[in-house]
């Protein structure tokens, strides 16, 4: 995987090699996918769990057999535990999993760190001061309204909507042509911006959504809000005496999960190396709509995104696996490529990425595979061949996902999360 642009038809776990395989999709799908395919089988443990005699799958309708392994799923979800005559609890072997890292972090583009080369535009609620230089008392604020028109002296209303500082000077100057015998100067000064917002939210002192006053940097907007939450003081109580106190041992602010989207696609930001390095390199300036998010590093949910039914953030519980996961999330989509499913693991600037053979673990081909806390499980709609794309695929759906959650948590936290199953569409 040296190579993220090579086939993605390989995968390993810790102390063994990769391995090619037989393509195993059905025949509707041969021609959708090459002659190999990563298979959990050949480098997992052969321990079934859900498959049945080979005998037995023969005889039965295929369909009987997807119900009885839901049946298991459901089982398995809630709870259920099978016993031995010896009263001792039957123990579902899962694998533990190792991904592999990839080669994936974009270069940052330069252009980022410098100022947008388009001057700042007035829109609605944009708060500006005028003054005729020759006459201070005329000076006064005025307001861009909905309309984005603003008044100021003789002058009708002035649509303001678009454009900027200097082009609206010149505008009112023009103006006061028509109410005196010479042109006179005119000052416009920008006083505050709301028409231009960016959010910051998750772990931050204080989370919200805040005015862009011109050209900012991402540490200028992590200032407004107070920059990251530290831990709680009873976290850290709890993280210094070794005791559990009800609250997890570390609820701070987790830069290397943090990230920054633009225009509904991540930027290459490393806010770790920002904030705890003092690499400026990663200081970008923000434009309007940018959204910046923080997540907290007590969290324990595992993200099952892509071809499911409802796409959501699944609470981790001990020794929980991939198959329990997606049942939590209401299985997989008729139309779901499970030949292909991926487990993230990481950081956003470097993950750890395995691709599962999810159709042999359900038929008892494969041992499931045991997940770890923040993992993302992607089951996609269709085959993907280059692991550096699938990869960034699978990392922007859950980038726009966590995004429209979090955002409408902000608006209004009453309403109800929409899910993180976002339809996202990106030729892989």
């Amino acid at each position: 995987m040296n190579n993220v642009n090579s086939p993605l038809f390989s995968t390993s776990t810790a102390g063994v090699g990769t391995h090619s395989i037989e393509c195993n999709a059905p025949s509707s799908s041969r021609t959708s996918c090459d002659a190999r395919r990563p298979s959990a089988a050949r480098h997992l443990a052969a321990a079934p769990f859900l498959g049945l005699p080979r005998l037995l799958r023969r005889s039965i309708n295929p369909r009987f057999l997807a119900a009885g392994s839901l049946a298991c799923l459901a089982a398995f979800t809630a709870g259920c535990v099978a016993h031995k005559g010896g009263g001792q609890p039957l123990v579902i072997d899962a694998t533990p999993i190792n991904p592999e890292p990839t080669a994936t972090a974009a270069t940052l583009d330069p252009a980022l760190l410098n100022p947008p080369a388009q001057s700042f535009t007035l829109g609605p609620g944009d708060q500006i001061a005028i003054e005729l230089l020759d006459e201070p008392a005329s000076r006064t604020i005025s307001t861009v309204g909905p309309d984005g028109k603003i008044y100021f002296y003789l002058t009708p209303g002035l649509d303001v909507w678009g454009k900027t500082i200097a082009q609206v000077r010149e505008e009112l100057e023009r103006g006061t042509e028509q109410y005196f015998r010479e042109r006179r100067p005119v000052s416009v000064t920008l006083r505050s911006s709301q028409s231009e917002r960016v959010w910051i939210l998750g772990r931050v002192n204080r989370p919200g959504v805040y005015p862009l006053p011109g050209s900012v940097t991402l540490l200028e907007a992590l200032a407004l809000a107070d920059g990251p939450a530290s831990a709680s003081p009873t976290a850290a109580l709890s993280s210094a005496i070794g005791v559990d106190v009800g609250t997890p041992m570390d609820d701070s602010a987790d830069l290397r999960r943090a990230f920054v989207m633009r225009d509904g696609q991540r930027l290459p930001v490393d806010l770790d190396r920002l904030l705890n390095q003092g690499d400026l390199s990663q200081n970008i300036r923000l434009r309007g709509g940018d959204f910046i998010f923080l997540p907290s590093s007590a969290g324990n949910d595992v993200r099952v995104l892509g071809a499911v039914v409802n796409g959501r953030n699944v609470p981790y519980r001990r020794d929980m696996t991939l198959v329990q996961a997606v049942a939590n999330a209401g299985g997989t989509l008729p139309d779901a490529f499970v030949y292909q499913v991926a487990l993230v693991r990481g950081s956003m600037n470097d993950p750890r990425i395995a691709i599962v053979n999810y159709q042999q673990i359900i038929t008892g081909q494969a041992p499931d595979v045991r997940l770890e806390p923040q993992d993302i499980v992607y089951v996609p709609n269709a085959p993907y061949r280059t692991l550096k794309r699938y990869v960034n695929l699978i990392l922007d759906t859950f980038v726009r996902a966590t995004g429209v959650n979090e955002g409408a948590r902000a608006i209004d936290p009453t309403i109800p999360p929409p899910g993180i199953s976002v339809p996202v569409t990106i030729n892989p």
